[in-house]
């Protein structure tokens, strides 16, 4: 199997939140988390399925336009590749996907367990756990997304980002 890429975006969207991205079948599976990734073993994240995303987004970092769906700046949180544990098209399927990340900030095993859907809710949602290895952190341990805010590409936090980017529209 070939190496599958995986990214984490920061989004400064209507809220700041976390896109968690995973390619299978061509596409960038996508799941928007408010909290964004915890490397507390078991510690669920909740993971809002959104729609899938074009592979060359991965490497999206600047300023969606004003008017666009989701405008606002958006930076390059974590890179690297996955790999699932099994059949992943099944384990989604089942909702259940074990996998290891290889990124520059997540590592080791987490999975994404669906929960049950509530009574007349249009969208089904997940949850996103870090397995317990070596690269879990205890509870009350600094968390990675204070710790390690900036973007993996650039090395900018998401307010330069957004002014960076802003600036040069309004020259143009």
């Amino acid at each position: 199997m070939t190496d599958l890429a995986f990214v984490v975006q920061k989004h400064a969207a209507r809220r700041l939140h976390y896109d968690f991205r995973l390619e299978l079948d061509g596409v960038l599976k996508s799941w928007a988390l408010a909290r964004g990734p915890s490397l507390v073993a078991g510690e669920g994240r909740l993971a809002v399925p959104v729609e899938d995303h074009r592979l060359d987004y991965a490497g999206f970092e600047g300023v969606i336009p004003a008017g666009s769906y989701g405008a606002d700046a958006v930076l390059v949180w974590d890179r690297g590749i996955w790999k699932p544990d099994g059949d992943a098209v099944a384990g989604l399927a089942a909702g259940s996907l074990r996998f290891h990340l290889h990124g520059e900030k997540l590592m080791g095993a987490w999975r994404l367990v669906r929960m049950k859907a509530k009574p007349n809710s249009q969208r089904t949602s997940w949850l996103l756990i870090k397995g317990r290895d070596a690269a879990a952190r205890p509870r009350g341990a600094t968390d990675i997304l204070v710790e390690q805010p900036l973007s993996v590409i650039s090395t900018r936090a998401i307010e330069e980002i957004s002014v960076a980017d802003h600036g040069l529209r309004s020259r143009e």
